[in-house]
């Protein structure tokens, strides 16, 4: 009982996140076209009224705001450079610590509000209430953290991916006779997603005012990952060492590459433990019913006619 109660929980909360994520799909997409035209310095007109930020959302926003600056200064937990480094991993540069801090808080009273209205029209048992409350509390506090590093790790992920042709774009354009900053607007120009945007966040810090180094150790502190720390560290060095541009970046690509191909028997190697939950408990019980129900029906027929 109580564990088709977790399950029928987890089910009801994967399908109302369905459901906001369906309505609120276009709405993201437009706040996110929005934001980087924002972030990388281009300007547009007025949104009109469809795609304009509801009053609703405001004021959300406005009580996550405010109740994650009293969490912050009544309770302290709030790990806010940790938070901002998270929500910078994910690409989430218009959300601030302390607002994230408040949708946690709005969760966890959401959430449980939600079950206890459920359970109400449900007429459940107080057990059934209890369980459902003490899973309900926990999800709603980590529920976005969760939501927000998984984010960051897809993020990260692309990233990586992308890095070798990131490489492969540097060492033509180097070898050809473009100097590295030129290099790096060309493969700006040329990549998209995640990649491109960071690589275009770094050259705009550039013409503010950072120097080369600065602006590169900024990219890996937003995106700390094994492909992209040892494409900065690579170029750093061969800066302050004087080696050849080319050759690093020749260097560099066999060492991506050679990164992406053990990250893919890693993911093979995997595969088999990945598949054991399934092929036990879905698949052997199906094939047991389909293989075995008639010659047990069979069984009980004959035992119940020489019982008779």
């Amino acid at each position: 009982m109580v564990l088709m109660l977790l399950i029928g929980l987890g089910l009801l909360g994967y399908a109302v996140w369905l459901g906001l994520h369906a309505l609120g799909m276009r709405r993201a997409r437009i706040a996110e076209t929005l934001s980087g035209m924002d972030l990388y310095g281009f300007q547009q007109p007025a949104v009109t009224e469809e795609g304009s930020v509801r009053p609703v959302n405001a004021a959300v926003d406005q009580l996550a705001d405010t109740l994650g600056a009293i969490v912050a200064r009544r309770t302290g937990l709030v790990r806010e450079e940790e938070m901002r480094r998270e929500l910078r991993s994910a690409g989430i540069y218009r959300l601030t610590a302390r607002k994230l801090m408040g949708y946690r808080v709005l969760a966890t009273i959401a959430l449980p509000a939600l079950w206890l209205w459920l359970s109400a029209a449900g007429h459940y048992s107080g057990v059934r209430i209890f369980l459902g409350l003490v899973i309900a509390v926990p999800a709603g506090w980590q529920g976005p953290l969760v939501l927000v590093r998984r984010r960051a790790r897809m993020r990260i992920e692309e990233i990586d991916y992308q890095m070798p042709e990131l490489i492969d774009v540097l060492v033509t354009t180097v070898e050809a006779g473009v100097g590295f900053s030129g290099s790096l607007q060309m493969a700006a120009r040329r990549m998209h997603g995640p990649l491109g945007e960071e690589l275009r966040l770094t050259l705009q810090e550039q013409d503010m005012g950072l120097s080369t180094e600065e602006a590169l150790s900024a990219l890996l502190g937003r995106t700390d990952s094994p492909a992209m720390r040892t494409f900065v560290r690579g170029i750093l060095q061969g800066e302050q060492l004087g080696v050849s541009m080319g050759k690093i970046m020749r260097d560099l690509a066999r060492e991506m590459r050679k990164q992406r191909r053990q990250k893919a028997e890693e993911r093979a190697q995997k595969a088999p433990t990945k598949m054991l939950f399934p092929l036990v408990f879905l698949i052997f019980p199906a094939m047991f019913i389909v293989l075995l129900g008639p010659a047990v029906v069979g069984i009980a027929h004959d035992l119940k006619g020489i019982g008779g």
